[in-house]
């Protein structure tokens, strides 16, 4: 086991009506910033139910945040912030609101342009508090202090951290998973499992705690997941499960002590920055290449990984690892999502820029820096 330090300040509301609590969490007069997508949380009630629970404060909207949020639509967020000198935050949305309010709690208290601190050349920030009401399971930001950023303009897309930017609460309702599109479940039940794959599938002899608690929020998405992909009503059991894996999957605690990957996150990025993929399609696309090329690296953990989450112990340590390779991919196609480059168009183009952005970048990814450039690009040739 690694050495390590964690701390999480997070309180988590988890239940039906919970949002009704957010008026306790929030000084009445707060002047608060309410930052959500499309417009779906006026369709479902949970937009009627924030409203309610705010009736305390002085309420300033701003909605269109993007899948994927994008740098200049939440420049005009914080421009609109320090104008109304606003002292809260709440994101009413999945990860996207979430990071997206992350960047805007940060950028307030920021007299520079905020990319500076997206790229690493500034330090971020103090955030502006903020709350969180999640509708959509899967990045886990409503737990950590982590968020992602795409620049459309640029097509480039960043992952950055804020030692003091986590959420002050976090309202986890299930009854919000009922409405879900097909997609958005899919998608999120990707996100969560690769989250969890990048914490586990490492090195040998992690903490064997970490490495049960990883292995039982797998074979939890395998279970729940043809029920809350099938056509009907989703039981409040299935959504509340769902919710509770994705914020497990990245609020810190899988990490603790052990070795970290993050390569298919960060090659997937890539792709949704050049070709506007949905993330976790991205995910679903790489997972296996990276598998695959970095078999013998993985190979202790892989083989653990196919006996405790898919039941396979017969055959050669190929035989195994190739078995469990492919139930991951029919998992995630049995969400009906496609998993390979070509199913979207993308071919030796794409993977050429990838390429040279990672070396432009000096980037090595994985744990201790083992999938180089010239594996990323092998990684991603075969999944043409």
């Amino acid at each position: 086991m690694n050495n390590f330090q964690f701390q999480n300040p997070v309180k988590i509301l988890f239940g039906e009506g919970k949002i009704a609590e957010i008026a306790h969490e929030i000084a009445a007069g707060s002047k608060v910033m309410m930052t959500y997508g499309g417009g779906s949380i006026k369709r479902n009630g949970i937009y009627d139910q924030v409203i309610a629970a705010l009736s305390q404060c002085q309420v300033i909207e701003f909605g269109g945040i993007e899948a994927n949020p994008d740098y200049d639509t939440l420049m005009r967020a914080i421009s609109l912030g320090k104008s109304e000198e606003i002292d809260f935050i709440l994101a009413v949305g999945g990860g996207s609101i979430i990071d997206g309010t992350k960047f805007i709690a940060a950028g307030i208290n920021y007299d520079g342009d905020p990319w500076d601190f997206i790229t690493g050349k500034a330090k971020v920030p103090t955030a502006l508090p903020f709350g969180v009401v999640l509708t959509l399971p899967a990045t886990g930001s409503e737990m950590n202090n982590g968020a992602v950023i795409s620049r459309r303009a640029t097509k480039e897309k960043y992952p950055f951290h804020n030692d003091n930017g986590f959420p002050t609460f976090s309202v986890l309702d299930p009854t919000a998973v009922y409405s879900l599109p097909h997609r958005q479940v899919a998608n999120g039940l990707i996100d969560t499992f690769i989250h969890t794959t990048e914490q586990y599938l490492t090195t040998a002899g992690s903490p064997k705690v970490m490495d049960r608690f990883a292995e039982g929020v797998l074979r939890t998405l395998i279970e729940i997941a043809p029920r809350l992909t099938a056509e009907g009503d989703r039981k409040y059991a299935d959504c509340a499960d769902f919710m509770m894996a994705a914020t497990m999957g990245l609020n810190g605690f899988l990490a603790m002590g052990v070795d970290e990957d993050w390569a298919t996150h960060m090659i997937g990025h890539e792709l949704t920055a050049l070709h506007g993929l949905d993330h976790g399609v991205t995910l679903a696309i790489v997972w296996e290449g990276t598998m695959h090329i970095m078999r013998r690296e993985k190979e202790a953990k892989l083989l653990q990984y196919a006996k405790e989450v898919w039941g396979i112990t017969e055959g050669s340590a190929d035989e195994i690892i190739d078995k469990a390779i492919d139930s991951t991919e029919h998992f995630f196609q049995s969400l009906g999502v496609k998993t390979r480059l070509s199913d979207y168009g993308i071919g030796e183009d794409t993977i050429a820029t990838i390429r040279s952005r990672f070396e432009m970048r000096k980037w090595n990814l994985g744990e201790h820096g083992i999938v180089t450039p010239d594996k990323v690009e092998a990684i991603l040739r075969c999944r043409l």
